[in-house]
This record gives C-alpha cells, sequence and structure tokens, in this order.
C-alpha cells in the first residue's frame, strides 16, 4: 500500500474493505433522523498451545496466526521461532493451534497467574515479570524528526479507525519508516500481533520503534520490552507503574503524541531534538484520534 505524499509502502497495512471486519448498521443521531454508519466486528478466537487451550481473545478477526504467535511470545512460552513446528488456523470455529517440537512448562502455569487490566487479551503476570529480571534494551537514540514523521504518516494511512471507529492501532517503525501497521479493540491483540509477525519473519527489534495509540501501561511496557524493542511512543498518557518499569529496563517512553506535542517519562538522555517545531504541522482534524489518558 502506497498512501498521499510519496509516503513508503508499509509490509503489512490496514485494509479497510477486508470483508468481514465491519458490518453496517442502522440507527439515529441526536435530532431523530436516521442515519447508518459502519462499525467493527469483535468475535472469538481461541488460542492453543498444543493440546492445552490457553485464553479466548475478542478479536477483528484477520491475521490470527500473527495474533497467536505474539501472544503467546509474550506471555514467555516461545523463546524462538525454532520453537514452533506448525501454526493451524481453522476459520469454522475460529480456533488457532500452535504447536511445538516438545510439550512446554508454560501451559500448567498459565492457571496461576492474575491478569493485568488490559482490555481483549490482557497479560497475564507472574513468569513475565520474572522474565524482566535483569533485562537492559539497548540504548537506541530517536530523533524528534523520526517521531513527528511517523505521527504524521500514520495518521494519514487507510485503516479501520477512520473507517468505523473503536478500534486501536499499533505500528512497528524503523526510524521514520512504518513497517506493519496492525488493528484491533484492543491494544494487546494490535501488539501481539506485531509480535508474531517479528517472530514469523525472523525480525531484530534493536533499532525498531513501536507506535500505539493505546495508554502507557504497564501491560504495554511488558510487551514491547519482551519484544526487545527500546522505543514505546503513543498518543495516549501514562501509568506510574509503566513509567517506573519502562526506566528499569532502560526503554524510551514517549506519550501524548499530538501534532508538535510530547512527553517523554523515560529514557530523555536518548532523544535527539532536531525537528524545528515550526516546521511540525498540527493534526488535521480529520485525522486526528482519540488518545486516552491525555
Amino acid at each position: 500500500m502506497t498512501i498521499a505524499d510519496g509516503v513508503p509502502e508499509y509490509i503489512v497495512a490496514p485494509d479497510p474493505a477486508r470483508p468481514g471486519l465491519t458490518r453496517s448498521v442502522r440507527g439515529f443521531d441526536q435530532t431523530g433522523a436516521e442515519t447508518e454508519i459502519s462499525v467493527v466486528e469483535e468475535r472469538p478466537l481461541t488460542i492453543y498451545l498444543n493440546s492445552r487451550e490457553i485464553v479466548t481473545a475478542m478479536t477483528i478477526g484477520d491475521y490470527p496466526e500473527y495474533l497467536a504467535l505474539g501472544f503467546l511470545r509474550n506471555q514467555g512460552m516461545l523463546r524462538s521461532a525454532e520453537d514452533v513446528i506448525a501454526v493451524q488456523y481453522d476459520d469454522e470455529i475460529q480456533t488457532v493451534v500452535v504447536r511445538t517440537a516438545s510439550q512446554t512448562t508454560y501451559e500448567e502455569k498459565l492457571q496461576k497467574k492474575t491478569r493485568t487490566s488490559g482490555c481483549a487479551v490482557g497479560t497475564v503476570f507472574g513468569d513475565m515479570m520474572e522474565g524482566l529480571a535483569g533485562l537492559t534494551l539497548p540504548p537506541a537514540e530517536v530523533r524528534t524528526s523520526w517521531l513527528y514523521a511517523l505521527a504524521n504518516r500514520i495518521n494519514r494511512t487507510p485503516s479501520l479507525y477512520l473507517e468505523a471507529g473503536a478500534i486501536h492501532g499499533t505500528v512497528l517503525c524503523q526510524r521514520d519508516r512504518p513497517l506493519v501497521y496492525m488493528e484491533d479493540v484492543g491494544r494487546h491483540n494490535a501488539v501481539d500481533k506485531i509480535a508474531g509477525w517479528m517472530l514469523s519473519e525472523g525480525v531484530d527489534a534493536g533499532d525498531k520503534i513501536l507506535y500505539t495509540t493505546g495508554r502507557l501501561t504497564s501491560e504495554m511496557v511488558i510487551k514491547t520490552a519482551m519484544m526487545g524493542i527500546p522505543v514505546l511512543a503513543s498518543r495516549s498518557g501514562f501509568t506510574a507503574w509503566g513509567v517506573e518499569i519502562a526506566r528499569e529496563v532502560g526503554l524510551t517512553l514517549i506519550g501524548r503524541m499530538r501534532g508538535q506535542r510530547f512527553v517523554c517519562l523515560s529514557g530523555e538522555d536518548r532523544l535527539i531534538r532536531d525537528a524545528a517545531l515550526g516546521a511540525v504541522p498540527e493534526e488535521d482534524q480529520r485525522h486526528r484520534r482519540k488518545g486516552a489518558g491525555s
């Protein structure tokens, strides 16, 4: 996909015209007049690890294999792509089975964990927090010119959000180029799809930026750190625990990105302010996304 003004092509990007992701619904507006709008579909997807049912996620239904792989990887259940011998998706019963060469110990442990407040699948604490112990992300520099360019390009990308709203987006970026754009009803699902794509393609995380429309909560920071991505940026706000974990692992954390504005609460020393603010355009109202926690 190529969008206006010579924006580079994404490797994977939303397709608002893809059948089955939205439906048309009739209703009435504030004046009582009949109206018809497009709304996002939501359906269950059950993820299995070998013979063990792990979780049922509410999702829009695209890229189910990436979602399953990424969720299991971010939960610490898969260490590398070499663990996986098959990923089997059944559209009729909406299940994905990820098979490994040998049984893992993680299936039994999952039921004992405590879920966070995340939407959709969310994050399961326990082994994941242990996995962060001693983790230090690479000290990657990030330029403000990249951040502004990314926000501008991402906001103008044709998407389900612009088509129907009520959805989160997450984008894997390299410098000022957006590479892979995923959307879902839960911001965690969108991140897990990115993780699944990276695992499948063997993509290095050390020079990447993860952009999201969701809040920068503890679970979002944990998932980014588990993926090995050193920079996390968002349109939305922060939670205190998210900031604390980001500082502990050396994650550059940037939020409230709107037009010329942003706030960096972790990794300030790695931020290079090379963009002249007067040259940064404000967001066009049509492409302005709602950001929570601002």
